[in-house]
């Protein structure tokens, strides 16, 4: 009985400040870490498109290999649009057009128990800038001058399509994600509101099935995850680059 107290408790603190974030001066944060009280405040939209389906969101009709190198060394990342288009769609074009780049991982989570390395804040590009001032920070989409937002997207197991800017508990959903929290996958961070994620990303430094129905998984590291082990909170992003799918990269509806 103790130990399941101490699990709900770690759980809880985890949640807790992955929803701290993004939304009318709220922080963009990662699944809810000790750390989230670090973050600033930033910027969200009321409401993404209420039909996501007819956006001009980038959509991934397919799946998509992603090479991102840190400190040397190569992490590969699956991106799979099958299960989540709009939101492995969003990351691809994101590394297509260079934003991680030089980008540092502000969040890294491993006490008391491992739980995410996070980054993909734009402001990060600023070497001035310190990590722990990282984490409210979205991707300026320079065709519009506006931050763009992505909505909530989870595919519950079975389903021919995701539910959209709910959490599978609100949508009243029992079936788990055909995208789960598995150790290595790689899902997007938002606030508090579902539709906030941007361009912040987090990995999963073990199975954490109580994230499950309420953050938008979109791919798994399937090489590399020795290197995800070891980043540590300010190291950046060498790089990153689409090495196979980019033709199933679809951009406003195209």
């Amino acid at each position: 009985m103790q130990s399941q107290i101490r699990h709900w408790l770690v759980s809880a603190i985890f949640l807790g400040a992955l929803l701290v974030g993004g939304c009318a001066q709220q922080q963009a944060t990662s699944p809810s870490s000790p750390n989230a009280s670090t973050a600033q405040t930033a910027t969200a939209p009321a409401a993404v498109a209420s039909n996501p389906q007819s956006s001009n969101l980038p959509r991934l009709e397919g799946k998509a290999t992603v090479l991102m190198v840190v400190k040397g060394e190569a992490i590969t990342i699956e991106v799979d649009g099958t299960n989540a288009p709009i939101t492995a769609g969003n990351f691809v074009d994101l590394v297509q057009r260079g934003v991680y780049d030089k980008l540092a991982f502000h969040r890294v989570v491993r006490e008391p128990t491992p739980f995410v390395v996070q980054g993909g804040d734009p402001q990060g590009k600023d070497p001035n800038v310190p990590p722990e001032a990282l984490g409210t920070g979205s991707f300026i989409d320079p065709a519009t001058s506006r931050p763009r937002y992505i909505p909530l997207e989870i595919k519950p197991k079975g389903a021919k399509e995701p539910v959209y800017s709910k959490t599978l508990k609100d949508a009243g959903v029992a079936a788990q994600p055909e995208l789960r929290h598995t150790r290595g996958a790689v899902a997007m961070a938002r606030s508090s509101p579902p539709d906030s994620a941007s361009s912040q990303f987090y990995f999963t430094l073990a199975d954490l099935p109580f994230l499950d129905g309420s953050y938008a998984v979109f791919g798994y590291v399937t090489q590399g995850m020795d290197v995800v082990d070891k980043i540590q909170q300010g190291d950046r992003i060498e790089s990153a680059k689409v090495t196979q799918g980019i033709e199933n990269l679809r951009l406003g509806g195209k």
